[in-house]
């Protein structure tokens, strides 16, 4: 729930697949369109924690290239994937940033090497039987 709130836009959410600017004027509807236009200034991005002893559960700072560009809104472990996971903002053109090694989460003071996730974890094909 920490990953979607007021401060963010709904594209930096990415949730633009729940908005239809074309349809008739709505609250919101020209902050929506303007950042859809823009781009807006962070996005929401998954990320693969290198994480030993302790994970994250949110606010923990995301560093990028030696500096802080973003928080954690929230994370922990995936049982079913084995990966530490993490939520969380990052400013737009770093989202873009794919390489290794670019970003760290701090994890009770001490930066873990993290990765943003361009494909769910977990089925990222949506193979598996639904109920």
């Amino acid at each position: 729930y920490r990953e979607l709130r007021p401060i963010y836009g709904v594209f930096e959410a990415g949730l633009e697949r729940f908005v239809d600017l074309g349809k008739d004027e709505f609250i919101g509807h020209e902050p929506a369109r303007a950042e859809k236009e823009s781009g807006g200034r962070l996005r929401r991005v998954s990320m693969a924690v290198e994480a030993t002893d302790a994970d994250v559960l949110g606010d923990e700072p995301i560093w990028h290239q030696g500096k802080v560009i973003g928080w954690v809104t929230s994370g922990g472990f995936g049982h079913s994937v084995g990966l530490s996971l993490a939520q969380g903002y990052v400013p737009l053109a770093a989202a873009a940033d794919l390489s290794a090694g670019a970003f760290e989460v701090e994890i009770l003071g001490e930066r873990r090497p993290a990765r943003i996730l361009q494909k769910p974890p977990f089925d990222p094909d949506g193979a598996r039987m639904r109920s």
